[in-house]
């Protein structure tokens, strides 16, 4: 009886903890190729939209994303708690250089995917899109999000 409560209660609190709501915007990232790929993207950028991301999403659409930004440029580490869709992790510094991609990050685990040195920010794309489309550490992120 206590574990069928406990569970209700975590059920309970789901709606609460997906309660953010996410400004939106586009962005490009540029190949050195010479390719241009637009997305969609949410803007994760308070504290709490950063912590809730893309948790409880079946869904994302193949040009759509979610866009963290920090004020200051920082090492970053992520993890895909409650997320149920597989990610690509695209760090970028703050002129939108691709440092690194974790590609297909496994949903709903802990393991860390960690930036390689300070970045601004993170592009959270659907699970696959880097390789398909040639997106590579080198590129750039061009959006007015990053300021």
């Amino acid at each position: 009886m206590r574990l069928i409560f406990a569970l209700l209660l975590v059920f309970a609190t789901l709606p609460a903890m997906a309660a953010e709501t996410f400004p939106t915007g586009t962005l490009e990232i540029e190949t050195a190729a010479g390719q241009h790929f637009h997305f969609n993207v949410q803007l994760a950028l308070t504290p709490a939209q950063q912590t809730q991301g893309l948790m409880f999403r079946t869904a994302l659409q193949p040009d759509a994303g979610m866009l963290f930004v920090n004020r200051e440029p920082r090492p970053m580490s992520m993890w895909m708690k409650n997320t149920l869709i597989p990610l690509d992790m695209v760090f970028f510094t703050a002129d939108g250089r691709i440092v690194n991609i974790e590609a297909n990050a496994a949903p709903e685990t802990l393991q860390s995917r960690s930036s390689k040195g300070a970045v601004k920010g993170v592009l959270e794309l659907p699970g696959g899109t880097a390789a398909t489309l040639g997106i590579r550490a080198g590129d750039r992120v061009v959006s007015p999000d990053l300021k």
